[in-house]
């Protein structure tokens, strides 16, 4: 299966930082986040890679190269203007004419790719999103009203909800959805599809993942003695 890693953000969360370093560059301990992301996909069994690149594009291929050092073969996309999450599948669409892999350049996690597979071919939906749930804890008391009169009122509650990895599994059929040549979101897609009346799925991960994008997540990697094994990660964010 071949998999995109989606890495032409200009990774404004973590500024200043990303202002010399794309955001997949970021070092999590010694190593950068896509190199960690990369030997993830190889241990998983997945060789063929499309990296999607624009801002400061030319770092991440310096340090990539053609990926033999991983016994990857990676190829790029370069966008001369941003094309959002989704956007760049575009300049790829004959090399995608199987069922592929999308992922964020900024995503850390022990989810068992087999597994993840094995349900997106198991309900032959276009579209399975790997989630999780995060839990949000809000600094404001939250109302809940009807006609303009309060009903509930919770002082700064913790409020848990089912969120996207940053992962997905597509067939080739969702690129009909995908213009060519403009910004085009994941959420976008999500929205034409269901308009269209296509079947969403999603496969529900209760390990560990770290959106690296958020500056507590960056954090929190730091922490975490990665392994080249992906069970001794788990344990190692289990002990963390």
């Amino acid at each position: 299966m071949k998999a995109v890693i989606q890495c032409g953000g200009m990774g404004t969360r973590l500024r200043p930082f990303t202002s010399v370093l794309p955001k997949p560059l970021m070092p999590i301990g010694a190593r950068p986040v896509l190199e960690l992301l990369l030997k993830w996909l190889r241990r998983n069994g997945i060789q063929d890679i499309y990296i999607t690149t624009g801002y400061l594009g030319h770092l991440i291929r310096s340090f990539c190269g053609n990926g033999e050092q991983w016994n990857l073969n990676i190829h790029y996309t370069q966008e001369m203007e941003p094309l959002g999450t989704i956007g760049p599948l575009s300049l790829i669409r004959d090399e995608l004419n199987e069922p592929f892999l999308v992922l964020n350049g900024d995503v850390l996690t022990d989810l068992s790719l087999s597994r993840f597979i094995a349900a997106h071919r198991k309900h032959q939906g276009p579209v399975t999103i790997a989630t999780t749930y995060r839990t949000i804890k809000m600094d404001f008391g939250v109302i809940d009203e009807e006609e303009d009169a309060v009903q509930l009122f919770r002082e700064k509650p913790t409020l848990s909800h089912l969120v996207s990895m940053g992962l997905y599994c597509m067939n080739p059929d969702v690129l009909q959805f995908v213009p060519s040549g403009v910004p085009f979101g994941f959420d976008d897609l999500m929205l034409q599809m269901l308009q269209n009346g296509s079947k969403v799925h999603v496969y529900k991960h209760t390990g560990l993942w770290l959106d690296i994008g958020r500056i507590d997540d960056f954090q929190s990697a730091q922490a975490i003695a990665w392994d080249e094994n992906s069970a001794s990660i788990e344990a190692s964010a289990t002990a963390a």
